[in-house]
């Protein structure tokens, strides 16, 4: 085991916040009972914000950045845990509270980590990414509110985006028709029913006020938006239909009306991947190895090192990123 590793930190100055590459040590590790050679990492808008200081997603400084990764055990004193087991971990306060998973070796509480199923691999596991585990918990929830394949048409908005791409490939496989809102249909088109998409409206049309209630057109919904489109979608969401909603990239606010609530019966369904409870996370995976089309994970993955993540973090919050990054965290 080498004395030193490569870690992207942010550190808090003056000025604000940096973010330096260093060669870490173990005394920069986290506290837990497992320690992981990390091999892959990703970019999530998360990552993004966190790195540009766009929000305030660092709590604790400084902070070796990254919100997942993936790799295989080094050193356990965790009962469920050996040397050689490749695993996955998404939130638990990575990148945020807890060291994170931008460097090449991480220690963390065995509790917060899932083993990888047989068919994916570490690399295949960070181009899902926390996008594609938070999208199959999107779909979880749209399956027990009872949102079955043939119900009507399902929307994803932010679909080039990851949870929308994984979305997408999943409904798909699973015999839903799927409707995809992107503000780039005339350069995402291809790509978008590449994965599956049936169809493909521009997010102009759900980017504005919400009317209390409009005609109803999808029996469920995944979005990745919030604000102005979050509260369209639900008032065009069918009598009975559902919607998951996991992400703010248009904002934080709400701006709707409880009509769809009381008037239709539609359950709006919010999926928190951060401190999801641990069954529900096994779950998600084995789903994901059953669910999810690894050919089409394939065709939106962008490969990436380490250096490259401090420029893919900005273009990240900008819309300027497609599907999925994998971060190799040991290319030179």
């Amino acid at each position: 085991m080498t004395e030193t590793f490569r870690a992207l930190r942010l550190f808090k100055t003056d000025a604000g916040q940096e973010a330096r590459f260093v060669d870490a040590t173990d005394a920069d590790l986290g506290e837990g009972d497992v320690t992981v050679a990390a091999q892959y990492s990703t970019v999530n808008y998360k990552d993004g914000l966190a790195l540009t200081g766009k929000a305030p997603v660092v709590r604790v400084w400084p902070m070796t950045a990254g919100i997942d990764f993936a790799g295989v055990v080094e050193r356990s004193e965790h009962p469920s845990f050996a040397p050689g087991e490749r695993v996955v971990l998404n939130g638990w306060g990575l990148g945020e509270t807890q060291q994170g998973g931008y460097a090449q070796r991480a220690r963390v509480k065995g509790d917060w980590l899932v083993k990888l199923p047989a068919a994916i691999s570490t690399a295949q596991a960070m181009a899902i990414g926390t996008a594609g585990y938070t999208a199959m918990l999107c779909v979880m929830a749209l399956e027990r509110e009872g949102v079955a394949p043939g119900a009507g048409d399902i929307l994803v908005t932010g679909a080039a985006g990851g949870v929308g791409s994984v979305a997408i490939a999943i409904l798909a496989k699973l015999g839903y028709r799927v409707v995809a809102s992107s503000g780039r249909k005339a350069t995402e088109g291809d790509y978008l029913t590449g994965l599956g998409a049936a169809d493909i409206i521009d997010r102009a049309e759900l980017a504005g006020p919400a009317r209390p209630l409009g005609r109803e057109r999808w029996a469920g919904a995944v979005d990745a938006v919030g604000s102005h489109t979050l509260a369209n979608v639900l008032s065009q969401i069918r009598y009975g239909g559902a919607v998951a909603a996991c992400g703010l990239a248009q904002g934080m606010d709400l701006p709707g009306s409880v009509a769809p609530f009381i008037l239709r019966g539609v359950t709006l369904c919010g999926i928190d991947s951060v401190m999801c409870p641990k069954p529900r996370r096994e779950e998600a995976w084995r789903r994901l190895a059953s669910d999810l089309d690894l050919g089409k994970v394939a065709a939106m993955r962008v490969d990436a090192k380490l250096a490259d993540v401090p420029r893919l973090a900005a273009e990240i919050t900008e819309g300027r990123v497609r599907g999925r990054v994998v971060v190799d965290l040991n290319a030179a």
